[in-house]
C-alpha cells in the first residue's frame, strides 16, 4: 500500500488543514455538526488534489526518471504501471462526484458553491500541470489561489463568513511558501547545474525582493485582519497584540532564508527550526484563549 500513498501523496494533505480555518477563526471547532463538515470537505478536497498529483506524474514520467529524487516516484520508478495509475485516478474521480453528491444530500452544504470550488481547482491545476507551471509569477500565483480556495471550500461547506482581509492573508502567506521555494529550486540549481524551464523567468535577486515584498505584504494583511470590524467585533482589541508573533516568524524565516541561506523547501524550515515553532504554538495558545476560554 505505501507505494498507492506515494502516488496519492498522502503527506501533502496536510495542505487541505486550511479547509479548517473558518471553523477555527469563527470559534466553532467544538460545533460537531461544523466539524464534520469541515471534516468532509477536507476528504473532497483530498482526493481532488491527488487526482492532480497523479495527472502530474503521469505527465512527467520522462523528465521525473532523469531527476535525483523524483525517479522514486511510484510511475518514475516503475512501482506502479499506467494503466493502474489511469485505473486509480478514473476511481477517485467517481467517489469524489459521489462524496460531493452525498454532501449536498445529508449535509445540507451550498452545493453548487462548494462544486465549483472544487472544478475550478481541478481545471486551474490540469493547466498548471501541462502549461502555466511553467510561466513565471503565474507559477507561483496559481499556489497561491489554491490555498484561497481551500479556505472557500471550508467556508462554503460550513456556511460561515470569511471577510476579504483572511483570503487575502492566505493569498499573500502562501506566495511566501511558493516564492521561497522558488528560490531554494534556484541555489540548488546553481549548485548542481540542473535547472528547468520553470526557473527561466527567475533569478535570486528577484526571488530575494519578491520574498520581502510578500513578507511586508503578509504582515499588513495579517494586521488588518486583526483590525477588521468582525474580528474586532468578536475579540475585541486583544487578538491585535498576536501581530507580534506573526512579526518575529516572518522575520526569523527571512533570516534562516537571506542570512543563512537556506535552500531548503519553506515547510522543512518550519518544521526544523525551534524558534518558528515555538512562536507558532504561541501564536495558536493565544488564539485558542481568546477564541474558547474568554
Amino acid at each position: 500500500m505505501i507505494k498507492y500513498f506515494k502516488l496519492l501523496r498522502v503527506e501533502q494533505w496536510v495542505k487541505n488543514l486550511f479547509v479548517f480555518a473558518p471553523l477555527f477563526f469563527a470559534g466553532k471547532l467544538t460545533n460537531l455538526d461544523l466539524l464534520l463538515k469541515s471534516l468532509f470537505a477536507f476528504i473532497v478536497f483530498s482526493l481532488a488534489a491527488s487526482c492532480i498529483y497523479i495527472i502530474n506524474d503521469y505527465s512527467d514520467i520522462e523528465s521525473d526518471r532523469k531527476h535525483p529524487q523524483k525517479k522514486n516516484r511510484p510511475l518514475a520508478s516503475g512501482a506502479i504501471s499506467k494503466n493502474t495509475a489511469v485505473a486509480v485516478l478514473i476511481a477517485l474521480l467517481a467517489i469524489n462526484v459521489s462524496l460531493i453528491v452525498v454532501g449536498e444530500r445529508y449535509f445540507h452544504m451550498n452545493f453548487w458553491k462548494f462544486a465549483t470550488i472544487i472544478i475550478f481547482y481541478f481545471v486551474m491545476n490540469i493547466a498548471y500541470t501541462y502549461k502555466l507551471k511553467h510561466v513565471a509569477i503565474i507559477d507561483v500565483c496559481i499556489i497561491s489561489i489554491g490555498f484561497v480556495l481551500r479556505v472557500l471550500a471550508g467556508g462554503y461547506a460550513t456556511g460561515i463568513y470569511i471577510s476579504q482581509w483572511a483570503i487575502l492573508l492566505t493569498f499573500v502567506l502562501a506566495l511566501v511558501l511558493a516564492i521561497g521555494k522558488r528560490r531554494g529550486e534556484l541555489i540548488n540549481a546553481q549548485i548542481s547545474g540542473r535547472t528547468r524551464k520553470a526557473l527561466d523567468g527567475y533569478n535570486v535577486q528577484f526571488a530575494d525582493i519578491a520574498l520581502s515584498i510578500s513578507c511586508a505584504l503578509a504582515i499588513v494583511c495579517y494586521l488588518m485582519f486583526t483590525l477588521s470590524p468582525e474580528v474586532q467585533q468578536r475579540f475585541h482589541s486583544r487578538v491585535f497584540y498576536t501581530v507580534f508573533f506573526v512579526v518575529f516568524a516572518f522575520l526569523r524565516y527571512l533570516q534562516q532564508t537571506l542570512v543563512y541561506n537556506k535552500t531548503e523547501s519553506p515547510t522543512k524550515i518550519i518544521y526544523r527550526d525551534r524558534y518558528i515553532q515555538i512562536t507558532m504554538v504561541l501564536w495558536i495558545a493565544a488564539f485558542l484563549l481568546q477564541i474558547y476560554f474568554k
